[in-house]
């Protein structure tokens, strides 16, 4: 395999995708790049089950940890950090491992990004502040009378959204749906890649998933969530949505049992898989689906490199 070949490995959560990748670049002097939205976030390693420091210290790995929780970060701004991580690692003769679940991510690096500008911070604050007094209601309204196209395409109820798709059309006078035909071109062009989306079966997967969300509760979810939780960052931030914050900052403030938001952060993350699922399968049809049990010989044929371990 030529060297600036890149590996793309993407799959629902807990489908083993790490464990994978980590396999995978110590065969072939590999370097693992975060391809997820929220494990980018130094505050949510639990929380996110990111891989361990052990794992991280054996290969190199880019992008993890490494975006403060009060930033808005965006697919725009994890390419432009992506662009660096694959020339380093071409500078350096490494093969670059992109893994991760965000589609979105995924679909930038392989078929480009629109080229919103940045919003204004004084834009932002004046839309959630419609929102926070108003209700997601009027503020869907509003954005029906300013962008009916874009209004037309998005549900009443999607706060986060709605208020992006109102924000640019009230910072750069045109609508969200006009930005995104005019995009960057992919990182990784037609044939630089070959990729995999792990695929296992739905019933073992949410076994996974409620199992791991259990075990990152063990291993100090809760007091990580506690810190987060004290900073008392904007709500609508994407840190502040990850899988199992909110629930736990409800039980934190006392509204539920830890037994409860354990019940919600778990049903949660089984319907973002289900997600997941529907997102690769409809979006990023260059990815070749894969069991679990057929990955590692995939990944043999695709990179010339030996099976490893089973």
């Amino acid at each position: 395999m030529r060297q600036t070949v890149a590996i793309l490995i993407a799959g629902p959560t807990a489908s083993g995708k790490s464990a994978l990748a980590l396999e995978l670049a110590q065969n072939i002097g590999g370097v693992v790049i975060n391809t997820d939205s929220m494990q980018v976030y130094r505050d949510l390693r639990v929380i996110t089950a990111r891989p361990a420091r052990e794992d991280e210290a054996l290969v190199p790995h880019r992008l993890y940890g490494h975006v403060d929780a009060g930033v808005n970060f965006s697919a725009g701004a994890w390419l432009t950090d992506a662009a660096a991580a694959l020339a380093e690692a071409q500078a350096k003769g490494r093969v670059p491992i992109f893994i991760g679940g965000t589609g979105l991510y995924f679909k930038a690096l392989t078929a480009g990004l629109s080229t919103v500008p940045p919003i204004p911070a004084e834009v932002r604050e004046g839309v959630r502040a419609r929102l926070e007094q108003n209700g997601v209601e009027a503020l869907h309204a509003e954005l029906m009378r300013r962008d009916p196209r874009a209004a037309e395409r998005l549900k009443v109820r999607d706060r986060t959204r709605i208020a992006r798709a109102l924000e640019v059309v009230e910072a750069t006078g045109r609508s969200l749906l006009d930005w995104h035909r005019e995009g960057e071109p992919p990182l990784l062009p037609k044939d630089s890649f070959r990729a995999l989306f792990l695929a296992p079966e739905r019933d073992e997967l949410y076994a996974r998933i409620d199992a791991r969300f259990d075990a990152m509760l063990g291993a100090g979810a809760l007091k990580e969530v506690e810190r987060l939780a004290a900073r008392h960052l904007d709500p609508l931030l994407p840190a502040m949505k990850a899988h199992g914050v909110p629930a736990l900052i409800r039980h934190l403030g006392g509204e539920i049992s830890l037994d409860e938001a354990a019940a919600i952060g778990r049903a949660d993350t089984r319907h973002y898989a289900k997600r997941q699922f529907t997102w690769f399968r409809h979006q990023l049809h260059e990815f070749e689906w894969v069991k679990p049990a057929e990955a590692r010989g995939w990944l043999a044929a695709v990179t010339g490199a030996g099976q490893g371990p089973g």
